[in-house]
């Protein structure tokens, strides 16, 4: 992988061009941002010049106003001191992680969940009700909204997104979700948590080969991840690489 390439790639067609609009809400492109609005909010591209880098973000914070949002900063972005920008304008840095591409070809799409755990696809209200589950366990919090968004896009924009959940015979263990943005080549993993119990076994891992697949068989390269430090060591021995960090400033 020739990484400069990849990343200026993920870059340009990815975080600049996020289109079509995600079906719970709308791409704003204002020229140095590039903004998502709706039920996420937040700046997810920015080209920022150390003169004008202030008023864009005082801009930002006007645009936002009234509800929480995030400026997703990455660490090649422009100026350099942007992150200490964000925080002197009250935004506040969440944890960093990395972003992981691997080319799908050098994945192994073979392997399989341990015995007694079965792969299945999210296709209705009670698959979705079972990946919330998940991720309210695991990651603590409220996810319903998730997987409202999950459940619009399957039902009204097919091929955007797919998710799968691992079950223990009735019980759901570990979810998982795909966004393919088409035409651009990438698709982005996200979740991927795992009940304590069954973590170790090799589910997590499954659920990456599971969707590496989908996206191979949908005509796509490059599986994306925003790793956090508990999932960065499995993806790296799977064949992923790290280009760059990224970290979520958040905005009351």
């Amino acid at each position: 992988m020739d990484q400069d390439v990849v990343l200026t790639a993920f870059d340009q067609r990815v975080r600049r061009r996020p289109i079509p609009d995600p079906p719970d809400g709308r791409v704003e492109d204002a020229g140095t941002v590039v903004r998502l609005a709706g039920a996420w909010n937040g700046v997810v591209w920015s080209d920022l010049a150390r003169t004008d880098a202030d008023a864009v973000i005082a801009e930002q914070v006007r645009r936002f106003a009234g509800v929480s949002w995030e400026w997703k900063h990455y660490s090649y972005d422009e100026p350099a001191d942007l992150p200490e920008r964000l925080v002197a304008a009250g935004f506040t840095p969440e944890q960093e992680e990395a972003l992981l591409v691997a080319d799908i070809a050098d994945l192994d799409l073979g392997v399989r969940p341990v015995p007694g755990v079965e792969l299945r696809a999210v296709e209705d209200e009670r698959d979705v009700a079972a990946f919330v589950a998940v991720h309210d366990e695991v990651f603590g919090g409220d996810y319903s909204r998730l997987g409202r968004t999950l459940l619009t896009a399957l039902r009204e924009h097919p091929g955007t997104a797919a998710a799968v959940v691992a079950w223990a015979g009735e019980v759901p263990v570990s979810a998982a979700r795909a966004e393919f943005h088409a035409g651009t080549g990438f698709v982005s993993l996200w979740g991927g948590g795992t009940l304590p119990a069954w973590r170790g076994r090799g589910v997590f891992r499954s659920l990456v080969a599971y969707r590496a697949a989908l996206a191979e068989a949908r005509g796509f390269r490059y599986l994306q991840v925003d790793a956090s430090p508990d999932s960065r060591p499995i993806l790296r021995r799977l064949g992923f690489t790290e280009l760059a960090t990224t970290t979520p400033f958040v905005h009351p």
